[in-house]
């Protein structure tokens, strides 16, 4: 996880500010996967993708020492962030004592209730930085809640960035990229690179938005069903469709499916996997 810091001057109304000295004492905990992010520049282009504003209901996973959380909360008003680490809560706790508009939920992540922190507020902006070690389940739990959430923006490993954002025909193309492309326009922002943090990650880092479409441009279908075939399919990604298809549909109807089963997972986009899913009942036959 990429911790969000950055040193500056504290302000005359912050009060009991965590200093520069203070945030270069905290230990980054490997357990977490801390990363701070020291760089300015990065951290400004950072706000100013997100664009906060009054009356908006913004959610900070994992805000560190509160590099984002400050002009983010006084963009917006108010701020609910979600902090695992039992001291750097504390600090934040403290920092942002005199703030009404700000809300912190010590605690993992996972075990968020999103659909309680949606009730009776403006849609969710969900931003921060993800656990590269949860951050695949992570993603999919949000796509549980995208008609409570307006957007969301993160900083997660360039890697999974590559993944989300990929199109057919591409190797960083699979499971991840059609799951997130049905529910989601995924934009890849721009790289952060490594020296921008301390310590320095072993890997590059990107900034992702991902907007759940309104509407959708595919058809509705069921999510387990569509779930269900874009796992058969990239299960064996060397293996032919007319290979991976046999776990979901019945040999009788394979040579009726809507596509060519002579190509790959990767060949396919999300409106080919979209057709496939409709044609799975919920039991997992075949309509």
């Amino acid at each position: 996880m990429c911790s969000l810091v950055h040193n500056h001057t504290p302000s005359p109304h912050t009060d009991n500010p965590v200093s520069d000295q203070q945030n270069y004492q905290h230990r980054a905990r490997k357990r977490f996967g801390q990363n701070f992010l020291r760089d300015e520049h990065i951290i400004n282009r950072i706000v100013h993708a997100i664009v906060p504003g009054p009356n908006q209901t913004l959610i900070e996973i994992g805000p560190g020492q509160g590099a984002l959380t400050e002009p983010l909360l006084d963009a917006a008003g108010r701020l609910t962030a979600i902090e695992i680490d039992r001291d750097l809560a504390a600090q934040l706790r403290s920092r942002y004592a005199d703030k009404p508009g700000f809300h912190l939920i010590e605690g993992d992540v996972l075990d968020v209730d999103f659909a309680t922190l949606a009730q009776g507020q403006a849609a969710l902006r969900i931003v921060g930085n993800l656990p590269y070690n949860i951050s695949t389940p992570l993603l999919f739990r949000l796509l549980q809640h995208k008609e409570l959430i307006h957007d969301m923006v993160f900083m997660l490993q360039l890697e999974v960035v590559q993944r989300l954002a990929a199109g057919p025909g591409s190797d960083d193309y699979g499971r991840l990229s059609v799951m997130m492309q049905y529910h989601c326009e995924v934009d890849m922002l721009f790289k952060v690179p490594p020296h921008a943090f301390v310590p320095q990650p072993k890997v590059d880092s990107a900034i992702v938005r991902l907007t759940p479409h309104r509407p959708s441009p595919w058809p509705a279908v069921d999510a387990q069903a569509l779930a269900t075939v874009v796992k058969a399919a990239f299960g064996q990604r060397r293996k032919t469709l007319r290979n991976t298809l046999k776990a979901v549909f019945s040999a009788e109807k394979m040579a009726q499916l809507p596509v060519d089963l002579g190509l790959r997972a990767e060949n396919l986009g999300v409106d080919d996997y979209v057709r496939l899913a409709a044609l799975v009942e919920p039991d997992g036959a075949v309509a």
